[in-house]
């Protein structure tokens, strides 16, 4: 199968339980939300995922991937579990390069390092308390948030992007819902 010919699989989503621990409940709205991300690619081809939002802007779903996989190891890995790694697709030179970088992208390879990042994520604060309090990097050093904080961001996040990732499916192919 060529790239243009691959299709990105189908996923499975399951609504949060309405009655559960913070914990649980924070894991659970994560999980829902990077399905739903997931959820609004499945089906389309390379090109599709690739197709941009509306001139001027340079949104598309793959690049929705891009980007959730590096907020993904910016605030779970970097920040919390404080681990020493670089971004995958960000640089110095080009901020946006997640957004910027699709057109020659292998929407396959990137489909499946998004879902490696998210289990690497998962892995990096499962002992970790929601108390757990770490500094923040970059420009804002001096300030202090804890584990809780970055889940409720982290949900914010996706729930900010994944109605951008509906409007984008619908221009696609007119799919609406998931």
């Amino acid at each position: 199968m060529t790239a243009d010919a691959w299709i990105a699989p189908t996923v499975s989503r399951e609504d949060p339980a309405q009655v559960s621990d913070e914990r649980t409940a924070l894991e659970q709205w994560l999980e829902f939300h990077r399905a739903t991300l997931l959820g609004k690619c499945a089906g389309l081809t390379s090109d599709q995922l690739k197709t941009r939002a509306v001139a001027p802007s340079g949104l598309s779903l793959l690049g929705l991937v891009r980007h959730m996989l590096e907020v993904e190891r910016w605030w779970f890995r970097m920040h919390a579990a404080r681990e020493d790694l670089q971004y995958r697709y960000v640089t110095d030179e080009d901020e946006d390069a997640e957004f910027n970088g699709v057109d020659d992208a292998d929407a396959a390879a990137d489909i499946d390092a998004y879902r490696q990042e998210c289990d690497a994520a998962r892995a990096a604060v499962a002992g970790l308390p929601l108390d757990h309090v770490v500094p923040t990097r970059g420009h804002r050093a001096d300030v202090t948030l804890n584990l809780r904080w970055i889940y409720l961001h982290m949900i914010e996040e996706y729930a900010r992007h994944n109605g951008h990732a509906d409007l984008l499916r619908e221009r696609i192919d007119g799919s609406t819902g998931f």
